[in-house]
């Protein structure tokens, strides 16, 4: 058998090592310059973008190159681009002649493929380097498609100053997207890669119109235009100064700029699920606004919209943007930043107690001086109503009651359900906030919050597609881009809140026409359906206001960045009429649909919105959440008994049952009568006894509204360095009653009509009586602190 001789091996493994070099002389990746970070609206058009991190505007690779542009770059660069595999041989031997013949480079005879590789390398041009970019060329047309190779170089090539790629140089210097350019602009626009520094808008304009206008002709030549179109080209004007790039949703760049390792994106372009009209339009309102506010030295104001049947980000307007004013602080992104809710979580406590059976819609709750182990809530308008309905009390947004609510509820359950519900702020214990949690005590972000509500707007649009259950799913955070993520289906029984609560929640929030002080915004169209609340923090430091419908879910923030408070800051004055000018752009649709099954007809108390007990008068079947069985009868109404004139009231002890008339009486609480009592003036308080009836079997007749019993209190110093005064509220059923006053068994004052007494008792525990002209005793406790707590 004949040996294969030396040389030939050693040929054929060089032929092969230079094989497999030529195979991997590519890297797999082309380009690693960094990008600008692009955001798009979710038609493909530019919203935003940031400059990349070496100082260059240099867009990703797009998905296609305008027609326009590769015509012209063709023409200008490599006509045979689509014909040779990477070198074109005739380019090359002609620009050799004429490098000869002018003694000096004239002529490069690269094609577009060359060029790609020389872009890539960066690499000083010599022959060597001429040459091994030709041998590249030829390995990149093997890898990549004509279209692709095109792409690269549009999206690489310099176009002068900091700009690189097409549709940069398009933004910098039109100011419009490469898709709509005409084909004089295009032409400029082409002819600049081949001299970016010589050739740069706003200088040498004459020699860049001579070179564009050699282009046109050269493309009416090649059949690509007719040649009235190039003359009509040529008249255009060639770009000055480079323009500044859109910035119509910076804070959505930055937060996809922050978020994007966590999502698990490699590009530095996403095409959003913004709507660009509204994005645009709700920009423009939040402007028209700020310039109103910052008079008022307000100068934040920030808007978030979703899509609450796709899940969608429709608008992201994180701030005001004006980063040349420093003082604004416009970069910060309100929709992120933890900040007072203010009332916003009340409608939440409503939906909990209606769903866990502690309320019914209309159920009255308490609105009377509270003292609350030192916690003294107190109404926006600083007076009470007594007593309230729940509905009535969450639309005018009263302090006292949803206080009163939460401590019926406990705290701490309703702590739970936020966390649940998605409100991702709440860093401490349940016990930091306490009942101040309802009065915005914690911390919450307008993502979190407005998050929260879309899930109940989704929970209640799916009633029937779900036949009834609950989908995980609803509480998924809004998406501002299109993941096209599968979304589980794990369909369950029960869920945070129930049909029928939020349902009910979101009639009580419906009122457009709120009373007392919400009633300010009052003009609304009629023809769209909103729920909506309002938001006010402590200090006036934040505006809120959101809205929601079956369709969509609007949250509006306005305040100072740096947590400055100002007058007039408040939610109703401040953020709805921002709130209700941006639904006015979205579309019109109808209500939600009343979750039949899981509601329940009961008879209702008409006096007190309690389930009717026996001694109602006024009964109504109402339709409520089925968790309304669960809820007490009517305590109000009692069967009371008076003599056969029906003046007085009698017991078995001084007067005879044949002669006694038995009748149902509404009675309230002294304290909640007291200040029901001013503004209803249909109420009847309780008849008087008969003289020489016993007492002992009626309602008690007095109440101490503050302090209230075992209560802790300080007492702090006046201007002058004196000791302050304590001031003791009383009540008595009897309004002309006496109410003689003890402290420590000690007499000290008697009140006739208005029963307060201010006192300035030492440190200490203290005994307060009360004894009324009737004798009927009220006793109870009050510490008076040294120092206030800490």
């Amino acid at each position: 058998m004949n040996k294969i001789p030396k040389a030939f091996l050693i040929s054929d493994l060089i032929c092969f090592t230079l094989l497999l070099a030529f195979l991997f002389s590519l890297p797999s990746k082309l380009f690693k310059t960094p990008t600008s970070y692009v955001i798009e609206a979710s038609n493909g058009n530019l919203l935003s973008a940031a400059i990349a991190s070496d100082g260059q505007w240099r867009f990703p690779v797009a998905d296609s190159v305008p027609v326009k542009f590769k015509d012209c770059i063709i023409a200008f660069e490599d006509k045979r681009f689509y014909s040779h595999l990477g070198v074109d041989i005739l380019a090359m031997s002609r620009a050799m002649r004429q490098n000869w013949k002018a003694k000096s480079v004239v002529s490069g005879g690269s094609t577009l493929t060359m060029q790609v590789i020389r872009l890539s390398r960066k690499q000083d041009r010599t022959v060597w380097q001429k040459l091994l970019e030709a041998i590249l060329a030829l390995r990149l047309e093997i890898k990549y498609s004509k279209e692709e190779i095109i792409g690269l170089y549009a999206a690489n090539a310099p176009f002068g100053s900091n700009v690189v790629g097409l549709e940069a140089a398009s933004w910098r210097y039109y100011g419009r997207d490469a898709k709509t350019l005409s084909w004089g602009e295009m032409a400029t626009l082409a002819v600049l890669p081949n001299s970016p520094s010589l050739v740069h808008p706003g200088k040498n304009s004459t020699r860049l119109i001579k070179k564009r206008n050699d282009l046109l002709d050269k493309l009416a030549k090649l059949k690509y235009i007719d040649q009235a179109t190039a003359n009509l080209a040529k008249l255009e004007p060639v770009p000055g100064k480079p323009m500044p790039l859109p910035q119509n949703a910076p804070h959505l760049l930055n937060r996809f700029k922050v978020e994007r390792a966590g999502l698990k994106i490699s590009f530095t372009r996403i095409t959003s699920t913004l709507d660009e009209n509204i994005q645009l339009k709700v920009n423009a309102i939040l402007k028209r606004y700020n310039n109103r506010y910052r008079a008022n030295d307000i100068n934040n104001i920030s808007a978030l919209v979703l899509d609450t049947r796709t899940g969608h980000v429709l608008s992201y307007v994180g701030n005001i943007y004006q980063p040349e004013n420093t003082e604004l602080q416009s970069h910060v992104d309100m929709i992120k930043a933890p900040r007072s809710p203010g009332s916003t979580l009340k409608p939440l406590l409503y939906a909990s107690m209606l769903n866990d059976g502690f309320i019914l819609p209309h159920t009255l709750v308490p609105d009377i001086p509270t003292q609350i182990a030192g916690y003294s809530p107190q109404n926006y308008d600083l007076g009470y109503d007594g007593a309230i309905a729940a509905d009535k009390a969450l639309s005018r947004s009263l302090n006292i009651p949803a206080v009163k609510m939460l401590q019926q509820y406990k705290y701490e359950r309703f702590y739970d359900k936020l966390k649940k519900m998605g409100i991702g702020t709440l860093n401490q214990s349940a016990d930091h906030y306490g009942l101040s949690l309802i009065l915005g005590g914690s911390e919450v972000t307008m993502w979190d919050l407005a998050n929260t509500y879309m899930g109940m707007v989704r929970t209640l649009n799916h009633f029937n597609t779900f036949k009834g259950l609950y989908n995980p799913e609803d509480y998924k955070q809004a998406t501002y881009f299109n993941n096209k993520t599968k979304e589980e289906k794990d369909y369950q029984r029960n869920s945070f809140l129930d049909h029928g609560a939020i349902w009910a929640t979101f009639n009580a929030m419906e009122e457009v026409m709120r009373p007392g002080d919400e009633g300010l915004w009052e003009q609304f169209s009629s023809s769209q359906r909103v729920a909506w609340k309002t938001g006010t923090s402590f200090g006036f430091r934040d505006a809120w206001a959101i809205g929601l419908n079956p369709n969509y879910v609007v949250c509006v923030w306005v305040g100072n960045a740096d947590g400055e408070g100002r007058p007039g800051l408040v939610g109703i004055e401040a953020a709805a009429p921002v709130l209700f000018d941006i639904f006015r752009l979205l579309p019109n649709g109808k209500w939600f649909e009343t979750p039949t099954t899981k509601l329940k007809k009961l008879n209702i108390c008409k006096k007190s919105g309690y389930k009717a007990g026996e001694y109602c008068t006024e009964v109504a079947q109402e339709l409520v959440p089925v968790s309304g069985e669960k809820t007490a009868i009517c305590p109000f109404h009692k069967l009371i008994h008076l003599d056969r004139t029906g003046i007085f009231r009698v017991t078995d002890q001084c007067e005879s049952i044949t002669h006694m008339q038995h009748k149902s009486w509404f009675i309230l609480p002294p304290a909640m009568e007291y200040y029901y009592k001013i503004k209803n003036s249909d109420y009847k308080s309780l008849p008087p006894f008969k003289a020489g009836c016993d007492l002992s079997a009626g309602n008690s007749a007095m109440e101490v509204i503050y302090p209230k019993n075992n209560a802790i209190v300080y007492i702090p110093l006046e201007l002058d360095g004196t000791r302050g005064k304590i001031v003791i509220n009383a009540a008595h059923r009897n309004p002309s009653a006496k109410i003689y006053w003890h402290i420590d068994n000690e007499y000290v004052s008697t009140t006739t009509n208005f029963h307060q007494l201010a006192i300035s008792p030492p440190p200490g525990k203290h005994t307060l009586t009360l004894v009324d002209e009737n004798g009927e005793r009220l006793v109870q406790t009050f510490t008076v602190l040294d120092k206030e707590k800490k």
